[in-house]
């Protein structure tokens, strides 16, 4: 088993690092860990892990990181946060690239057990239009209409893995994250997601003196926010079982993004005046995540506390920012 070969794309990427950690902290494989950016542009790197740059749009650079393997864990896409993939629609369309080739590929190398990451941004919009909003369920993706661009790409490429699955015997597993967060993610350059900008805002603001806050939106549209160690954790359990159906990844702790700021600023011990940008993407109005399936098939769900993820984050968000490092795409 120790001579068994696990794949994991996107690797430098936030949550592709942590998967590779785990992976190698188990030791029950080697780890061959993915990724189109140059080595000084991982999040994460590890010399225990056959590290390869390849652009897994492309099918040949598919065909070398599955060669010989045994195991699949497709986190490659190109993605940000609500102000990037609503400004970048079509370059979220063309992921589709990755988790297609990334199939064929494992199909042509008898790849035992494949792992695809898609969102919650596959849910239908209509569904997510009040701040109050009824938790999502995995049958809420249909009738589709999820998130324009990223969410279409992500529940396409959840139809082909299940098609694979039915069609060429390849066993799939889908996990739809739910806004993931923590240390090792990007917090600045416009990828970054709510948690982490919130962070660096008040961190700026902290440091700068100028006391004083933007937030995108009214600050009363919800969501749920999973901590890292709570994702990889999912993701181990979704994997390695016997279910063939997508499954939510995501906590069930619903805030407003007032409350999330209210949070941070008492990690910071800061209050600072808030200033709403209306015009800034907001995505949906409310969106949560609906832990029934999880818990049923598991006994378990993502528990870690917001305020408990969000003190680790901002540290290391700080640590970031006062030793004058820049994040990472």
């Amino acid at each position: 088993m120790a001579n068994r070969t696990v794949v994991v794309t996107g690797a430098g990427g936030f949550i592709g690092g942590h998967l590779v950690s785990r992976l190698l902290q188990t030791g029950s494989a080697e780890v061959r860990a993915v990724d189109i950016k140059p080595f000084s542009q991982w999040h994460q790197i590890f010399d225990d892990a056959e590290n390869l740059r390849l652009d897994c749009s492309r099918l040949d650079h598919c065909k070398t990181a599955t060669r010989g393997a045994w195991h699949v864990y497709n986190l490659a896409a190109d993605m940000g946060g609500m102000g990037f993939i609503t400004s970048n629609r079509a370059l979220c369309m063309l992921s589709v690239l990755i988790n297609t080739h990334m199939l064929k590929a494992s199909l042509d190398d008898r790849v035992e057990r494949y792992f695809y990451s898609s969102s919650a941004c596959v849910y239908a919009a209509g569904k997510q239009s009040d701040a109050n909003v009824t938790a999502l369920r995995e049958e809420d993706a249909y009738p589709a209409m999820p998130e324009d661009g990223y969410g279409w790409e992500k529940l396409f490429s959840e139809r082909m893995c299940r098609h694979f699955q039915e069609d060429f015997g390849l066993v799939s597993s889908v996990a739809r994250f739910h806004n993931v967060y923590g240390p090792h993610g990007t917090w600045n350059g416009g990828r970054e997601k709510a948690p982490a900008a919130i962070c660096r805002k008040v961190i700026q603001a902290k440091l700068s003196g100028n006391q004083t806050i933007e937030i995108w939106g009214d600050g009363a549209q919800t969501r749920s926010f999973m901590y890292i160690d709570d994702c990889v954790h999912g993701i181990d359990l979704i994997f390695n079982s016997d279910v063939e159906e997508p499954l939510n990844l995501g906590s069930h702790e619903l805030v407003s993004i007032n409350h999330l700021v209210d949070i941070v600023e008492e990690i910071a011990g800061v209050r600072l005046p808030r200033m709403y940008n209306l015009n800034a993407p907001q995505g949906v109005r409310g969106r949560n995540s609906d832990n029934t399936l999880i818990k049923k098939y598991f006994c378990w769900e993502p528990s870690t506390p917001l305020a408990v993820g969000l003190e680790n984050t901002y540290a290391w968000i700080y640590d970031q920012m006062v030793s004058g490092r820049d994040s990472k795409d």
